[in-house]
């Protein structure tokens, strides 16, 4: 049986039933995410250009879908296009082996064909847990790989994820499943050379509105091919160079992949659960970086006047960002230490012991940084270390009496329940153009997702501002 095959009756085959609890709690926690973010980018300049842009493309079309937020009416192509970019733009996104951000494609998919379906709660979460599970599966070992291709992963990757959700809610059979996963091998696509050249990059929105597309020809009954993904010409010959598992780059230092490896335990071993909230909004590996020194300043009772300098082991995958074959100068380890650069969510986190949440990675009109962050992140050195975990730096804090201080990061810091999940985000709430008691209502219907009879009405609903 071929990949796209198993996948499909995989997805096909799978109940509300067949989820494990923490499953079914994962696949809340990401929605409630995904949801935080298009809140927290509800008036921002990406998200209403997004809107306008839609809103002229179909000027004249019929409106299935809602915008979040907006409450604007278009296709289910274009809101999702649109909350994509608006998830996007708010920067609370989850994070899967560093450089994929399934919430960004797949929560939009799910939303538009949930709503226009009008599908359970459970119909819902099912779609999202099986979405999550074979996108992260067949990117799991090969981002970096892709990535050195001059792909962008999460948008490549991401459309496989938007896809199953759609296709899933909509209750395709596996045939269609089938179809629908190789049309999206003709439409992925995602460069980065616009990101390192000054440009900005199409990901996700784009992705979404493909997935769509690709969903909609499955359904009319446009066959696909057999083996679209491991075959001679297919997916990862075109994306990862070859069809045998031979890595470029790999996080582990592990440069062999097998593919049979990509389906093995499916539907037993939950790779979903290995997924991380970023909850700053910032780079993801940053966000170990504040947490993690944080809490060894807690731990130690360190103030910023007794420490001399800092020293973070981490994975060399993530000082030579986007890839190790087209880094960005200014993120490497030669460039100097600036505002948005680890060292500085390493000195933020000892400084202050956390970071704002409803701040982009740098600070925006009328912020400060304090003076003593600005000082101390000269004085933060990257050590990159090859099979380092992702995620886990090991960080060390040198006083000016001579003595050190050591923090191992585990990688698994910013993977949580659904309960500590809302907990973290409640702090961007003073923030939102919803009142505080309609984020709390959100919050509710999010952990009572399976309970809901029309999800996707009553979640868009409640991040619309006004009377609910």
């Amino acid at each position: 049986m071929s990949l796209s095959r198993e996948f499909a009756a995989f997805v096909a085959g799978l109940r509300y039933e067949d989820l494990p609890a923490a499953v079914v709690d994962r696949a809340k926690g990401v929605t409630l995410q995904a949801l935080s973010s298009a809140l927290v980018a509800h008036d921002s300049a990406a998200a209403k250009q997004a809107l306008a842009l839609m809103q002229d493309e179909e000027a004249g079309g019929g409106g299935r879908a809602t915008v979040l937020c907006s409450g604007a009416k278009l296709t289910k192509a274009g809101a999702a296009f649109v909350n994509a970019e608006t998830i996007f733009a708010g920067g609370k996104w989850d994070t899967f082996r560093m450089l994929t951000h399934p919430g960004t494609a797949i929560l939009p998919a799910a939303l538009a064909a949930a709503e226009a379906s009008g599908a359970s709660g459970k119909a819902f979460l099912t779609g999202v847990a099986a979405a999550y599970e074979v996108m992260e599966r067949m990117a799991a070992d090969f981002i970096p790989t892709v990535m050195a291709r001059g792909f962008h992963a999460g948008p490549v990757f991401g459309i496989f994820g938007a896809a199953i959700a759609a296709a899933k809610i909509e209750g395709f059979d596996a045939q269609k499943v089938h179809d629908a996963i190789a049309q999206c091998v003709n439409l992925a696509s995602g460069n980065l050379e616009g990101i390192r050249s000054g440009g900005r990059s199409l990901r996700e929105g784009g992705a979404v509105r493909n997935a769509l597309l690709a969903v909609a020809l499955a359904r009319h009954g446009t066959p696909g091919g057999e083996t679209v993904l491991e075959g001679e010409a297919g997916f990862y010959h075109s994306y990862a160079g070859n069809n045998r598992g031979d890595l470029r780059y790999s996080f582990t230092g592990d440069n062999r992949a097998t593919l049979a490896k990509i389906t093995a335990g499916l539907g037993r071993d939950w790779v979903f659960l290995e997924t991380l909230y970023r909850i700053y909004s910032t780079a993801g590996y940053n966000i170990a970086h504040v947490d993690v020194t944080a809490a060894l300043v807690r731990e130690h009772g360190i103030r910023y006047e007794q420490i001399d300098r800092i020293e973070a082991v981490v994975n060399w995958l993530e000082t030579e960002y986007p890839s190790p074959a087209f880094p960005i100068a200014s993120r490497g380890l030669a460039a100097p230490a600036s505002v948005g650069s680890t060292p500085y969510f390493t000195a933020y986190g000892a400084v202050t012991g956390g970071y704002p949440m409803l701040r982009g990675d740098r600070p925006g009109p009328g912020d400060e940084d304090p003076p003593a962050v600005l000082d101390l992140m000269q004085r933060v050195k990257l050590i990159p270390q090859v099979r380092r975990t992702l995620f886990g730096p090991r960080i060390t804090i040198f006083t000016q009496d001579g003595k050190s201080y050591t923090r191992e990061g585990t990688g698994r810091e910013f993977i949580w329940d659904f309960d500590e999940e809302a907990r973290r985000i409640r702090p961007i709430a003073p923030g939102l153009a919803i009142s505080e008691a309609q984020f709390e209502r959100l919050i509710d219907c999010c952990r009572h997702l399976d309970t809901l009879d029309r999800a996707a009405q009553t979640l868009i609903g409640l991040t619309i501002p006004g009377p609910r």
